[in-house]
């Protein structure tokens, strides 16, 4: 039984965070750029919100259709800073996104004409080996959006019971064996703390269930979404959002998880991430948006072949109904 385990790890690429490169990588290449541009349907005059600048691909574009109004970008990574746009039409706001409603009223902004998020973890991320985002490198356990906060991946890792573990394992990473896996987690850390990816990866290679990069990239999911409690600022970003669009503004969510886009699905049809319907005092049920996607939009096979790590993105859109 361990041979086949040892076989499997083999499979696994770790390149040393020494690794050289002769030539930068792009940021961040924006996933359905064109259509989430058109879903946002911008008025000249407008004021828009990208909740997710990183690579500043979909704010660029928004600013190319705005004239004499406005764009709001937020980043909470630090890195995301150094792609800032010099425009008088735009201002970048270094905060998470679920904190977007609060710092807009500090801007004098409660009212917008549209949101757009693409939910989805930067190829600048996944390639700087130190933030430990990615199986293909051996770094310190990390996986912070936000470098200045104090919860890490070998926090979550190393002081988890074994049933938040399981918890974590099963819903952010739909791991079929999370309840195997945490189990083995447990084990390692009282041998020897998880310091690195390298420790992680032979973790869970030893409990691997189907084919091992995926598994694995399921695995530092699961992690990373604990790690920046992805779910609870996309709940607050969202349900945010709802107030602060005006009559027939757009929210525009790229999302790249089932979970994620469950709850999208929901603030669209009910204005709640529970996807709860209330009704009114007349007892008719609140409809806060018409939906413009009635299926989630999916990147084309040219996107696909572009960029590969596209593929599992879908796009909801939705027009504010007050």
């Amino acid at each position: 039984m361990a041979k086949k385990k040892n076989r499997k790890a083999k499979h696994v690429q770790i390149t040393p965070n020494s690794e050289h490169r002769t030539q930068p990588l792009p940021y961040h290449t924006p996933v359905l750029l064109h259509q989430s541009i058109e879903a946002l349907n911008i008025k000249p005059d407008g004021i828009y919100v990208d909740a997710t600048f990183g690579g500043g691909g979909h704010s660029r574009e928004i600013i190319s259709h705005i004239a004499t109004g406005h764009l709001f970008s937020f980043d909470q990574d630090p890195d995301a800073a150094k792609n800032v746009l010099t425009d008088k039409r735009f201002t970048f706001i270094p905060q998470n996104f679920r904190h977007m409603k609060k710092f807009l009223r500090l801007h004098g902004i409660t009212q917008v004409d549209g949101i757009l998020a693409d939910l989805g973890v930067s190829s600048w991320q996944f390639d700087q080996a130190e933030r430990g985002f990615s199986i293909r490198f051996d770094a310190d356990l990390d996986m912070r959006m936000n470098t200045q906060q104090q919860l890490s991946a070998t926090d979550v890792l190393n002081t988890y019971t074994e049933k938040q573990l399981q918890q974590v394992f099963s819903e952010f990473g739909e791991i079929r064996n999370a309840r195997q896996l945490a189990e083995a987690v447990k084990r390692q850390r009282t041998v020897k703390k998880l310091r690195t990816t390298k420790d992680l990866v032979q973790v869970a290679s030893s409990v691997v269930k189907g084919e091992i990069n995926k598994y694995l990239s399921q695995v530092f999911q699961s992690v990373r979404m604990e790690v920046n409690d992805e779910t609870g600022a996309l709940k607050e970003m969202m349900e945010g959002a709802v107030e602060l669009l005006q009559e027939a503004g757009r929210l525009v969510i790229i999302s790249y998880h089932s979970l994620e886009d469950r709850m999208v699905k929901h603030v669209m049809r009910t204005g709640n991430a529970e996807g709860e319907e209330h009704e009114d005092l007349m007892g008719r049920k609140q409809k806060p948006f018409l939906i413009i996607t009635k299926k989630p939009v999916a990147p084309g096979e040219d996107e696909l072949k572009n960029n590969p790590r596209s593929r599992s993105a879908k796009m909801r859109v939705g027009e504010r109904v007050r």
